[in-house]
């Protein structure tokens, strides 16, 4: 598929484009390539986990093919328009970042425009690559097994009750326990939205 064709696929989610969805198209591309694969691969092959979400996360998922809802995109929210690729199979993985003078090399790439937006928008479409970029060769710190999990797998937690999938329970002094009732919780509840049975269990709420 051509870059035009992948950037209209790209903005068909935010009705306009802009640059980061180009950088993440881009990026896309290239790690891809740094991997072997000229086109998006079958059968999950291809994991990515960017490291921020929005418009950039989009024009990656544009690119691979790759997406939350098939898990073979992850986010990990480190505000930074860079994405790790790894090949399923054969485990490895690469970084790919934006140079960190991208910006202001787009201006040599957009003669005349002075409008960063605008620079950016029509540098991004055509710079080289090493210009663009960097990659170097990483390691997952969390297994690949752990990361992937298998299909089919369920089980309830021993304090809330709801389901947990793909292994993320916790087990701790014989039980089973969701991440949030081991502690590890984003949220907290209001006690006054809980139903009287979960307020008998130890959930982490406010008062």
């Amino acid at each position: 598929m051509q870059l035009s064709d992948l950037l209209q696929k790209s903005s068909r989610h935010h009705s306009h484009l802009c640059p980061r969805q180009i950088l993440g198209v881009r990026l896309g591309l290239l790690g891809m390539k740094t991997l072997g694969f000229d086109s998006p691969p079958p059968k999950k092959r291809l994991l990515v986990i960017v490291e921020t979400d929005g418009c950039f996360a989009d024009g990656v998922s544009a690119a691979t093919d790759c997406t939350v809802g098939h898990r073979t995109l992850r986010v990990e929210d480190y505000g930074k328009t860079a994405a790790v690729f790894v090949d399923t199979v054969t485990a490895r993985a690469v970084r790919v970042a934006p140079a960190l003078d991208v910006r202001q090399k787009a201006y040599n790439y957009a003669p005349g425009e002075t409008r960063h937006y605008f620079a950016q928008m029509q540098a991004y479409q055509i710079m080289p690559d090493d210009e663009m970029f960097t990659v170097v060769e990483v390691t997952l710190t969390t297994p690949l097994h752990s990361i992937l999990s298998r299909p089919g797998l369920r089980v309830h937690c021993d304090r809330c009750g709801e389901e947990i999938m793909n292994e993320r329970e916790i087990r701790r002094e014989g039980l089973t326990l969701c991440r949030s009732c081991a502690g590890e919780s984003y949220y907290r509840i209001s006690k006054s939205a809980l139903p009287a049975a979960l307020l008998r269990q130890d959930c982490t709420i406010i008062g």
